[in-house]
C-alpha cells in the first residue's frame, strides 16, 4: 500500500483558492480571521477511483491499470448468496472461495496493492439483494461484512442502496446497527473502516427514502465517512434540456445542502468546506440506461471543474468496464453495453477527464472521526449593501420575487408570507423560496417598484368590487377582473384562471401614476 500522506506542494489550484479566502477574510474583517483561523482541520484531498464490475463479461482486468487515474478501484457487488441469506457472495454468482478460484480475485486484488493501488468494495447494487436484505439476523449479518472486509484486507467499503432497499425498513435498520457495531469494533481494534454511502439522486438531490436512509445510519451511530450520489438515470426529474454536466453539478449543489441539515439534526454541525469533502458524484459514463441521457466527455469535464472548485471529497464513475469506444459490430449505442461506453471517445478515457487534479487517495484519511464543527457568525444583512429588499416575515411576496436574506439572495417559487428563506427543510418542493447565490461584494439596492401604502384601498371582505377596480392585499395590488365580493385576492396567485381578481406588477402602477 502507498504511503498515506505524500509529499505535498501547493498548486496553482490550491494557491488560487487561498488567495480568495485570504481576500474574503480581509474583507470580512478581524473577527472572521479569528473564525477561520480556529476551524481549520485536515481535509481530505479529492479522490478518484472508479467501479469496475468485478463478474461481468468479458471479465475487466482491474489488475492491469491503464493510466493513474485507473490505479485505485472500487469493486461491485456484494450481495447475498441466494443460496444462503446470511454468506456474502459476488452478484450472487460466485462465493469468495468460487470467486478465489474461478476469478482469481483474491490473487488480483493482492497484485493491486503491490502495485500500491487502494481497493474498495461495493455491498449492494439494483439487480441483487444486499446483505441486510436477506440476513435477518443481526449477528451473522455482522459477521457477513466482516468476512469480506478480513479476506480482502480493506479498510473502506461502499453501500449502493437503492431500488426496494431503500424503502425497506427492516433492511435500514439492521444495517445500520450492524454497520455501526462493526465500526466501533474495528476502531477498538485498530483497524478502523471508512463508510461510504451511494444512493441515487435527482438533479433537485436526494428523494425522501433517501435522506431517511442517511438519517437512520447517523442516528444508529454510524460514522460515515461519505455520501457519494449517482447522478445517472434521471428520467423525467431531469429537464430535457439540461445536460447531464450541469444535473450532476444541480445534484452536488443539492445534496450539499440537505447533508447539512441531516448533520444538524443530527446535533453535529459542519461546516461547508467538510460537507464537501463528504460528497462524492458518481455519474454512468456514455450512454444512460435511459435512452436520452448521454454523459458525454464534455459532461466529464463539467463534473471535474466542479469538483476542483468545490473540493468535493469524492469521484467515482460507472464503471471501467465501460470505458472505451465500442467497436465497429456494436451496432446499437442506445442499448447500454458492459463493457464499452456508447459514445466515440477518441484517444480519450473518462477516468482520465473525470480523475484529472484529483491527488488524494481513497485511504488517505481513514479513521478520521465526524466531529461537531463551529459555524461562521451569523451575519447582519445591510439594506445599503443588499441587491434586494431584507425579507420581513411579515410582508407578502409573489413568485419571482428576489430578496436577501444572510448574504443570500434568494427567489420566490410561488406566493409567500412568513415562510424564512433558509429554513432547513430536505426537500426543496417543501420550500418557496430558491436560493439563488450570495450577495456580492460592493453590490447596492437595485430599485424595486414597489406600491405606497394609500395608493388603492385595502381589500375587504364585504366590500363589493366591480370590474376595474383596484385594491391592496398585503400590500400588493390586484385588479377585478369581473364583479366580486368575499373573495380574497390572495387566491389569485393559487389559481389565477378561476380567481375575480388579477394580480398587477407594481411596476405598472408606477407607470400608471
Amino acid at each position: 500500500m502507498s504511503k498515506r500522506f505524500p509529499g505535498r506542494h501547493v498548486s496553482p489550484l490550491r494557491l488560487t483558492v487561498l488567495i480568495v479566502v485570504i481576500g474574503g477574510l480581509v474583507f470580512a474583517g478581524f473577527q472572521g480571521w479569528r473564525w477561520f483561523a480556529d476551524n481549520q482541520g485536515e481535509q481530505r484531498s479529492p479522490w478518484f477511483a472508479a467501479y469496475v464490475d468485478v463478474t461481468a463479461t468479458p471479465f475487466y482486468a482491474f489488475e492491469q491499470p491503464r493510466g493513474e487515474a485507473d490505479r485505485d478501484v472500487v469493486l461491485s457487488f456484494i450481495v447475498a448468496d441466494p443460496a444462503d441469506p446470511c454468506a456474502p457472495s459476488w452478484g450472487g454468482a460466485y462465493s469468495l472461495d468460487d470467486a478465489e478460484a474461478t476469478l482469481d480475485l483474491d490473487r488480483r486484488i493482492a497484485r493491486v496493492h503491490k502495485q500500491g493501488g487502494e481497493v474498495l468494495v461495493s455491498f449492494g447494487g439494483l439487480l441483487n439483494d444486499e446483505l441486510a436484505v436477506s440476513c435477518a439476523d443481526g449477528s451473522k449479518l455482522v459477521d457477513a461484512y466482516a468476512s469480506v472486509l478480513d479476506r480482502y484486507d480493506l479498510a473502506a467499503i461502499d453501500l449502493d442502496i437503492e431500488g426496494d432497499a431503500l424503502t425497506n425498513t427492516a433492511s435500514i435498520e439492521r444495517r445500520a446497527d450492524a454497520i455501526a457495531e462493526l465500526q466501533q469494533t474495528r476502531a477498538e481494534a485498530g483497524t478502523p473502516v471508512d463508510v461510504w454511502l451511494t444512493l441515487p439522486v435527482t438533479p433537485d438531490g436526494l428523494t425522501p427514502d433517501g435522506t431517511d436512509f442517511v438519517a437512520s445510519m447517523l442516528s444508529a451511530g454510524v460514522d460515515v465517512a461519505g455520501l457519494n450520489i449517482m447522478t445517472m438515470d434521471y428520467g423525467s426529474s431531469k429537464p430535457e434540456q439540461q445536460s447531464m454536466g450541469d444535473a450532476a453539478v444541480d445534484a452536488l449543489d443539492a445534496t450539499h445542502r440537505q447533508l447539512g441539515i441531516l448533520y444538524d439534526r443530527n446535533d453535529t454541525p459542519l461546516t461547508d468546506a467538510t460537507l464537501w469533502s463528504k460528497l462524492g458524484v458518481t455519474p454512468m459514463i456514455g450512454q444512460n440506461d435511459v435512452v436520452d441521457e448521454v454523459f458525454t466527455l464534455e459532461d466529464a469535464a463539467t463534473v471535474n471543474a466542479f469538483v476542483l472548485q468545490e473540493n468535493v471529497g469524492r469521484t467515482s464513475m460507472w464503471s471501467l468496464n465501460r470505458d472505451v469506444t465500442c467497436g465497429p459490430n456494436y451496432y446499437d449505442l442506445e442499448r447500454v453495453s458492459d463493457s464499452c461506453s456508447g459514445v466515440d471517445q477518441g484517444d480519450q478515457t473518462f477516468a482520465g477527464v473525470l480523475g484529472e487534479g484529483l491527488d488524494g487517495r481513497p485511504l488517505n484519511a481513514v479513521g478520521a472521526t465526524t466531529a461537531p464543527e463551529s459555524l461562521p457568525p451569523v451575519t447582519t444583512d445591510d439594506p445599503a449593501t443588499s441587491p434586494y429588499p431584507i425579507w420581513n416575515e411579515d410582508t407578502s411576496y409573489r413568485e419571482g420575487t428576489k430578496v436577501v436574506w444572510r448574504q443570500n439572495v434568494y427567489e420566490a417559487k410561488w406566493w409567500t408570507k412568513g415562510d424564512v428563506p433558509d429554513n432547513p427543510v430536505l426537500q426543496e418542493f417543501e420550500t418557496p423560496w430558491t436560493l439563488i447565490g450570495p450577495v456580492l461584494p460592493g453590490e447596492t439596492p437595485i430599485p424595486v417598484p414597489t406600491v405606497p401604502p394609500g395608493t388603492y384601498p385595502e381589500w375587504q371582505g364585504d366590500t363589493v368590487y366591480n370590474q376595474g377596480d383596484r385594491v391592496l392585499f398585503d400590500g400588493l395590488p390586484y385588479e377585478a377582473k369581473w364583479w366580486t365580493q368575499g373573495d380574497s385576492p390572495r387566491e389569485s396567485e393559487v389559481d389565477p384562471d378561476s380567481s375575480p381578481w388579477a394580480a398587477i406588477d407594481a411596476a405598472d402602477v408606477v407607470v400608471a401614476e
